[in-house]
């Protein structure tokens, strides 16, 4: 018996240095493998180049966003785009997307738009992220009543039509980017609970799980630092996702009047204040609706990348 306990240590050692190692090689590998994919590598490169745009808006942008140049400078018409490189006349201010309808830059607007954007898009994700994640790990690891209530619980919010149910939250909260950004997240929470259930689930039955019940680890240390760092990789996958799908809704929610208010530079509600402007100055919702195209396009080729990057059977 006596030296079964150092035997006990030396294992309980041992599968402490393997888990903490398990993460770093699997995240290490993946990110290979994600390298190997041409559209993981597109993905990211969009999505570098976007957030590098958000961080420099400040440089890059020639005008304040919400500057009226009405007896500032000599303006041009309105649809029309004033690009020096392109034969307009030099005398005249620039204007590489024209001006908006109010007299303001418009590509200044893009510019700081993606601001707005890329940072609802993040923090919508990370607020869902952790609390259906946490929701779905409790339920799936301790079970019984606390699982039936929490999932019932999120049973009746996937019973309502996501956008609709924001659309209800923000009416009732006011509009405003931040009731936004929270009811999708609200909305975007029993995925991420669902799909962490359903992981915790499968691993709370694994050896080193009951290796660590057996050297007597509390229920919370197993979850926290057995279960729970194991069971995250295909939120991640979900989570780039939703990244692309909560800038979808951002824009829909500004188009509709409910999310960023003027005279803030968003590119959904650019594409409200312009949309009858579509046959005069088509260029006006033509950027804006190319700058969310792009984003979206980004965030879906590199959850597609890391979907298939973290998939143990496509391994090579």
């Amino acid at each position: 018996m006596a030296d079964d306990k150092p035997r006990l240590e030396d294992l309980a050692a041992a599968d402490e240095e393997r888990l903490l190692d398990k993460p770093t090689g699997l995240w290490r590998g993946a990110w290979r493998r994600l390298l190997r994919r041409k559209g993981g590598v597109i993905g990211l490169f969009i999505i570098g180049l976007m957030v590098l745009v958000a961080l420099l808006a400040p440089l890059i942008a020639p005008y304040d966003p919400n500057e009226v140049l009405i007896g500032k400078e000599d303006v041009v018409k309105r649809g029309d785009p004033c690009v020096h490189l392109f034969g307009c006349d030099s005398e005249k201010p620039q204007h590489i997307m024209g001006v908006d309808g109010n007299v303001r830059d418009q590509f200044s607007r893009v510019v700081y738009g993606s601001r707005v954007s890329l940072s609802v898009g993040f923090s919508t994700v990370l607020v869902a992220f952790t609390v259906g994640a946490t929701l779905g790990a409790v339920a799936g690891f301790w079970g019984g009543w606390l699982d039936n209530v929490i999932m019932r619980i999120m049973d009746v919010v996937l019973g309502f039509p996501s956008l609709l149910l924001a659309i209800a939250i923000v009416a009732d909260l006011g509009r405003g980017i931040r009731n936004t950004l929270l009811a999708i997240a609200i909305v975007s929470i029993p995925v991420y609970a669902r799909v962490m259930r359903s992981s915790v689930l499968a691993i709370r039955e694994l050896d080193y799980v009951a290796a660590s019940r057996a050297l007597g680890a509390s229920k919370m240390r197993i979850l926290v630092t057995r279960v729970m760092p194991n069971a995250l990789t295909p939120l991640v996958v979900i989570g780039t996702l939703g990244i692309a799908t909560a800038i979808l809704d951002m824009a829909a929610f500004g188009f509709l009047g409910l999310g960023a208010q003027p005279p803030a530079a968003e590119w959904g509600s650019m594409l409200a204040s312009e949309r009858n402007q579509v046959f005069s100055a088509p260029h006006l919702v033509f950027f804006p609706g190319l700058a969310i195209m792009i984003t979206v396009l980004g965030f879906n080729l590199l959850g597609d990348g890391l979907r298939d990057a973290l998939d143990p059977s496509l391994a090579d």
